[in-house]
């Protein structure tokens, strides 16, 4: 999953943030400190044995995108626009173009196939003691459990 996790982060390096924002900064891991705006991939749940014989293990990603408070209505619009479905900040759709060509395997080979299901806990986040806005994207994530 680590690996996983890293290619997912990088995949979200892509997003394109409205000027005078800066770059979304991304984490295959739960940083213990952050510059926001920040996504980091966070805890998972792994199901094995899908399909008989270790033919298909299923992972529930949880990532977290945290955006600075310095103004709520600010910071919000820049939450909103990374949670869309779609457009250069959409965190759903650059994180996607990762899926490859139809029929190949995802994550450059790491995983059969993910998709971006979900975003909820849209709220207030305490990080090392610091508040921000932010929310969860989950991330169903599909693969050979022989591997």
């Amino acid at each position: 999953m680590a690996a996983v996790r890293e290619a997912i982060a990088e995949a979200a390096r892509a997003v394109v943030l409205p000027a005078g924002i800066g770059k979304l900064t991304c984490h295959g891991y739960t940083p213990d400190s952050i510059t926001a705006p920040c996504f980091f991939t966070s805890e998972y749940s792994l199901e094995f044995d899908k399909v008989m014989g270790r033919g298909l293990d299923e992972a529930e990603l949880t990532c977290r995108v945290l955006v600075g408070r310095n103004d709520d209505t600010t910071a919000q619009r820049i939450l909103d626009a990374l949670l869309s479905g779609s457009g250069p900040a959409s965190l759903k759709a650059v994180i996607e173009i990762a899926r490859g060509p139809s029929g190949e395997a995802a994550l450059g080979g790491l995983c059969d196939d993910f998709h971006v299901t979900r975003v909820q806990g849209y709220r207030w986040y305490e990080h090392q003691g610091t508040q921000y806005v932010g929310a969860e994207l989950i991330i169903r994530i599909f693969g050979d459990g022989r591997s």
